[in-house]
């Protein structure tokens, strides 16, 4: 009968799940199949990170030239 009662412990465990982000709420399963997701959304940002590494200061050195740009190119009002 061990089986039984992990299978009770398993279920309580379930249960006790409570997650909740902002509007967000889940709590049991769908709160287990969240917070897993996080995690391995969390850990392939890191590695998408490790690997442009090397090309991202580039990037963003390009991204606030772009963003300069923009900015210098709409006329400025003054109010006299």
């Amino acid at each position: 009968m061990k089986i039984g009662s992990t299978l009770k412990g398993l279920a309580k465990l379930q249960r006790s799940f409570d997650l909740r982000i902002g509007p967000i709420r889940a709590s049991g399963f769908p709160a287990i199949l969240l917070g897993t997701a996080a995690v391995v959304l969390a850990a392939g940002a890191a590695r998408a990170l490790v690997r442009a590494g090397e090309a991202l200061p580039e990037t963003l050195r390009e991204a606030k030239g772009l963003a300069q740009s923009l900015r210098d190119s709409r006329p400025t009002h003054l109010n006299p």
